[in-house]
């Protein structure tokens, strides 16, 4: 089993943290989904958001998909001018017998303009 790393990012409409939950779950089940993954292939989860985002920690909505014994952590994004606002990113470490090449990062919405390269 081989280490790899995904990507993903979601932008929210508004910081609230019904949304927040909403969004990232949404993100994080795509990342599962699409990369065909449990919980039990997660090694830990690093979330980025954006400074203008208050209302809730984003790792707060993968415990409540049931990502209870996984490493989480969150920090907050680098303030650039122009940057897309309410932004959450994210990082996961998984073991995967994938080659690195056939990862799947998601990019949510209009998030999805951030990798173009690589978004799914």
């Amino acid at each position: 089993m081989a280490v790899r790393a995904v990507r993903g990012a979601v932008q929210l409409e508004r910081d609230e943290a019904g949304h927040m939950d909403e969004q990232v779950g949404a993100l994080l089940t795509a990342v599962l989904e699409r990369n065909a993954l449990t919980a039990d292939d997660l090694i830990s989860i690093w979330f980025t958001a954006t400074p203008d985002l208050h209302s809730d920690f984003p790792a707060a909505a993968a415990r409540k998909l049931g990502i209870v014994d996984v490493p989480l952590i969150c920090a907050q994004e680098l303030d650039i001018e122009g940057a897309m606002p309410r932004v959450v990113r994210l990082l996961a470490h998984i073991e995967s017998d994938r080659p690195r090449a056939d990862i799947n990062h998601v990019y949510l919405g209009a998030a999805a303009a951030l990798r173009k390269d690589i978004a799914q």
